[in-house]
């Protein structure tokens, strides 16, 4: 009975590290999105191949008390794109499709996570 509960365990222990060790996975491709500079005009960005699983806050827009929210994304990556409206992957969400078309200037963000 002890060997089963040992085997038992051991096999627990090699399935959670073999989980634990597998390497981090990216969505492929390009997710834009606009802001407005220190110079008062738009400009745009791109995360290539950003992480997947993962909340990124985008640092342009990371601050609600000193910076506007960032705008129209565009997900041009191989995975669903789930963008909120606070740092942090809180507030309200939109998920946008794998290599959809842009949003409108209307859709505004501060954080974005992607998900198969």
């Amino acid at each position: 009975m002890r060997l089963r509960h040992s085997l038992a365990a051991a096999c627990g222990a090699l399935a959670l590290t073999a989980t634990l060790a597998t390497p981090a996975h990216a969505a492929t491709g390009d997710f834009g999105y606009r802001f407005v500079g220190l110079d008062g005009y738009p400009q745009t960005v791109a995360l290539h191949d950003p992480a997947s699983g993962e909340c990124v806050t985008i640092p342009e827009a990371a601050d609600p008390a000193a910076s506007a929210p960032a705008f129209a994304p565009h997900n041009d990556t191989d995975e669903y794109a789930i963008v909120f409206t606070e740092p942090d992957c809180t507030g309200d969400s939109w998920t946008l499709r794998p290599h959809g078309r842009p949003a409108t200037d209307r859709l505004k963000l501060r954080s974005v996570v992607f998900l198969r």
